[in-house]
């Protein structure tokens, strides 16, 4: 069998697979190849990140309309959506699969359709074709986790990807999960015009966030019609003369829809790791700070390897990774303690740093400041009741710790601030800087203040 080699197998063709490619063919001048079984360009620009936020952006829309057009003297008819027309327009905004196979062709890589697995640390096989490389990185991926319920295998359940390509609106949604897909598609769909019920098996949504923030959060969600049901599973599933029964803490919930949201799995097993010996657990391919796995010459980054599963870490622990393999002064290490996250509701969940549950079991003796977002000029423009500026810090160093955001453009607050924070910035240096007024982002210099009045 003729065996093709290259400098770099890179196993996706996602985020962190086309960071990859990319610096190791621009800067190395290496020979990559790029192998992808499934949506070239990877799940982000396809059916996840940049889809689902053009939904986001329709439903506010509409929101808006719906709630502030009359009182601002805009005369308008109240909206309705025609999703049909509206996954048009979001098919319209991302790249077809022929162009990017072009783009990617374009770039000098070799593209190799099929599904990979490896045959040595050093071989994979794809069809009847085998790739072999000094080096190997794996992106595969991840996919939507079914969870072990009883009656799921008898249901048609969506995800977020098929959530995408309906044509009607659900008569009613149950979402199982309070994760940030789960979260925003619940208000999608019930600013669309679904009925939602968000069941949850933790004690709050968005887990990973601060506790305060998460239930500012859940009030505005509830605020607008959606039932969020904490402390349970579903225990089954059953078809019904409606659609799908759901039994949920000792009650049915009748629905139309339901949409799985629960988390994610790797995507390793047509891998066949074991024949490598690469060491596979919980989160994924188990990797180090510099994105090494347990076998020589193989890195794995993105979604199937352990770490936080977002679009911008993939980029991240790919580049991580090439460095590694290419550049043997490299000192570069994977370092997580400054990571922006948020969720595009709205309000946006954004936070950056330890929340106060956190920083409390750290041991710190901190200090915490708020500040409410109805306060804000800039938010009552649009009437709202729910949200909070808030800061973590240690009292001893007046370092900030954690900065947690429930407002619009919490986003861009929280990836804008992140950097200060990685430098060391303290509560006195947000209490006195300047800011723009009226904007949403002076709400965090509001909270900052109160830092400066004793015992605080």
């Amino acid at each position: 069998m003729n065996v093709e080699h290259y400098d770099l197998i890179v196993l996706g063709s996602g985020s962190a697979a086309r960071d990859g490619a990319g610096k190791a063919a621009r800067e190395h001048g290496a020979r990559v190849a790029l192998i992808e079984h499934w949506l070239w360009g990877g799940s982000c620009p396809n059916v996840a990140c940049r889809p689902t936020k053009a939904y986001v952006v329709a439903a506010e829309l509409m929101h808006d309309v719906r709630h502030h057009a009359r009182e601002r003297g805009i005369d308008l008819p109240e909206p309705s959506v025609r999703l049909a027309q509206t996954r048009k327009w979001k098919d319209s905004l991302r790249r077809d699969q022929r162009s990017w196979v072009q783009t990617l062709n374009d770039g000098g890589y070799g593209v190799v359709p099929g599904t990979a697995s490896f045959v040595d640390a050093r071989t994979v096989q794809v069809g009847d074709q085998q790739l072999s490389g000094e080096r190997i990185l794996v992106a595969t991926g991840s996919r939507t986790a079914v969870p072990s319920i009883p009656g799921v295998e008898e249901i048609e359940w969506i995800d977020h990807v098929s959530a995408l390509e309906l044509d009607d609106v659900p008569e009613s949604l149950l979402i199982v999960g309070a994760g940030p897909v789960g979260l925003e598609f619940a208000q999608i769909f019930a600013r669309f015009g679904s009925q939602v019920t968000i069941v949850n098996s933790g004690p709050q949504i968005a887990a990973r966030a601060d506790t305060e923030a998460a239930g500012e959060l859940q009030a505005a969600l509830e605020e607008e019609g959606i039932e969020v049901v904490l402390n349970s599973g579903v225990d089954s599933f059953a078809r019904s003369s409606n659609g799908i029964a759901a039994s949920v803490g000792g009650r049915t919930v009748d629905v139309s829809h339901v949409l799985l949201a629960s988390g994610r799995l790797p995507n390793v097993e047509e891998l066949e790791p074991d024949r490598i010996g690469l060491e596979v657990g919980r989160g994924g391919i188990t990797v180090d700070d510099r994105q090494r796995t347990n076998v020589d010459g193989v890195w794995a980054a993105g979604d199937v390897a352990t770490g936080p599963m977002l679009t911008p870490i993939a980029q991240y622990q790919a580049r991580i990774a090439v460095e590694d393999m290419f550049a043997s002064s490299s000192s570069r290490r994977a370092d997580y303690s400054a990571l922006p996250t948020a969720i595009f509701t709205d309000p946006e969940l954004g936070g950056v740093g330890l929340t106060e549950g956190e920083a409390a079991e750290q041991g710190y003796d901190i200090g915490v400041v708020k500040h409410p977002l109805p306060y804000v000029t800039r938010a009552q423009y649009t009437g709202a009741k729910h949200g909070l500026y808030k800061i973590v810090f240690d009292r001893a160093t007046r370092r900030v710790l954690g900065v947690h955001v429930v407002s619009r453009a919490a986003s861009d607050i929280v990836g804008s601030i992140t950097p200060a924070l990685k430098l060391g910035l303290t509560v006195d240096d947000l209490a006195f800087m300047h800011h723009v007024y009226p904007s949403y982002s002076e709400g965090l210099k509001a909270a900052a203040e109160q830092a400066l009045v004793p015992n605080n």
